[in-house]
């Protein structure tokens, strides 16, 4: 068994191997909470829920740690005197959290906030600027900044040289002593909150958004781990910024730099900024959660994926082909016990999490399964089954798990399975007399309220029509 992951950095397939022996160490940079999450934003934190899935599977555990960027010029901008930034963070901290878990994404092992870290990242200021590779600005202003020409490593994440690369615009450049110096430390400005500044050795203010992640990384997994994950949009500045003063500080840093591709809308990256963003709030309250965990994870995780709704259909018949067949092979006898997962689907996985092929192959034991229970074969099927449960568990999709059980229960679910019952008895009297017309009145009655019939060896089976 052979992981293999694209590292960025090397811009090549690498051989993985964590660490420590039995645990993967990964960061992720998560949400700056501005405002609520588009599905963009779901799209790239299932693309390391699926990672960190795949990785416990084959290595045993995973220490995994999404940030939260409480503290940001956007965060302020979009505060109001009604809504404090701090209240507007945590507002949106909780919509964030509300959409991941709607589509199966675990929980991290750490999701530590900015502002709960911010010692941390007045030390490693300090540190750079003892090593020298970082100044306060003269001009008073408490900026402090990261010296890019003192580490001759910087662009090593991109393959930049420095004189190619745009100018830092994330500060005032007239304290700068070079246009692409980024901000390290900002002073507090005139008309920012007073409870949006920390005391420092350079004044009052608050945190670069660049240091956060490089302290708080450090802070929960040492100076050196694993995996360091994000968005494509963030290899240039962030990531490479963050590997650039981290290391000067002396830390190793991530061994892997691994990068989602984008959400497009007819091609162009959706963003905030741009205005042609999808709000993950819309989206799940028109489709099913499953359905849409499975229409974001079809696409390989570099590649970009192009929201549509023929897009979300086409998940949807595909969930339904897997929920079909594990409902057959329930009633016929042939309910899934434990299996490992088929050679082909780990091969996938192995392979750069290769979530599509993984698929391919998941659907192709449905096919499979449905065959043998076709021709009657349990015992097959029941090893279909069982492998379909263990490939679908893996990726988080699997319907018959409590979480996307949406079915009602109680007085409720009685009361309309008697219901529907009777009319599957009138159907079968009626084409038992022969009266076809009346057995097809029946028929379309129970289809116009959304309900689909099965007729096989041990009777009649009716289920919810989803979609």
């Amino acid at each position: 068994m052979t992981v293999r992951l694209y590292d960025t950095q090397a811009q090549a397939l690498r051989d993985f191997a964590p660490l420590e022996d039995g645990n993967v160490t990964m960061y992720v940079c998560g949400p700056t909470v501005q405002s609520g999450p588009h599905i963009g934003h779901v799209r790239a934190a299932l693309s390391f829920d699926l990672l960190r899935r795949w990785l416990a599977h084959r290595f045993g555990r995973v220490t995994f740690v999404r940030n939260v960027t409480d503290i940001d010029d956007k965060v302020l901008a979009n505060a109001t005197p009604a809504e404090p930034w701090w209240a507007l963070a945590y507002r949106m901290e909780l919509a964030f959290s509300q959409a991941y878990s709607a589509v199966g994404i675990l929980a991290p092992t750490y999701e530590p906030r900015a502002t709960a870290s911010v010692p941390q990242m007045i030390e490693l200021i300090a540190l750079l600027i003892e090593r020298g590779h970082a100044y306060p600005a003269p001009d008073g202003s408490g900026d402090v900044y990261f010296d890019v020409r003192s580490w001759s490593a910087y662009g090593a994440l991109t393959h930049q040289d420095v004189d190619a690369m745009e100018a830092a615009a994330d500060a005032d450049p007239r304290g700068k002593r070079d246009p692409h110096d980024f901000a390290l430390w900002k002073g507090a400005k005139r008309g920012e909150p007073a409870d949006a500044r920390w005391a420092s050795p350079w004044g009052e203010g608050r945190p670069g958004w660049h240091i956060e992640c490089s302290a708080m990384s450090r802070r929960y997994l040492g100076p050196h781990f694993d995996i360091h994950g994000g968005g494509l949009d963030l290899r240039f500045p962030h990531h490479e910024n963050e590997l650039a003063q981290s290391t000067a500080a002396g830390d190793a840093f991530a061994q892997y730099w691994v990068h989602n591709g984008l959400v497009t809308v007819d091609g162009q990256k959706m963003s905030k900024s741009l205005g042609n963003f999808t709000l993950a709030a819309d989206v799940l309250a028109e489709r099913d959660p499953l359905v849409v965990r499975y229409a974001l994870a079809a696409a390989h995780y570099r590649s970009s994926l192009d929201v549509s709704g023929k897009a979300f259909d086409e998940a949807e018949a595909a969930v339904e082909r897997i929920r079909t067949f594990l409902d057959r092979a329930e009633r016929g006898g042939a309910a899934p016990q434990t299996a490992a997962i088929p050679e082909a689907f780990a091969a996938a996985m192995d392979d750069d999490l290769g979530v599509p092929q993984a698929l391919g192959v998941l659907h192709e034991t449905v096919r499979a399964g449905n065959a043998a229970l076709d021709e009657g074969d349990s015992e097959s099927a029941r090893r279909r089954a069982a492998e379909v449960v263990a490939m679908t568990d893996i990726l988080g999709i699997n319907p018959l798990d409590e979480r996307w059980r949406t079915s009602v229960d109680g007085p409720e679910a009685g009361a309309l399975d008697a219901l529907v019952r009777v009319m599957i008895d009138q159907r079968a009297q009626a084409r038992a007399d022969k009266d076809w017309a009346s057995a097809d009145r029946v028929r379309d009655a129970i289809a116009a309220a959304g309900i689909v019939l099965e007729d096989g060896p041990e009777g009649t089976h009716w289920s919810v029509k989803r979609g």
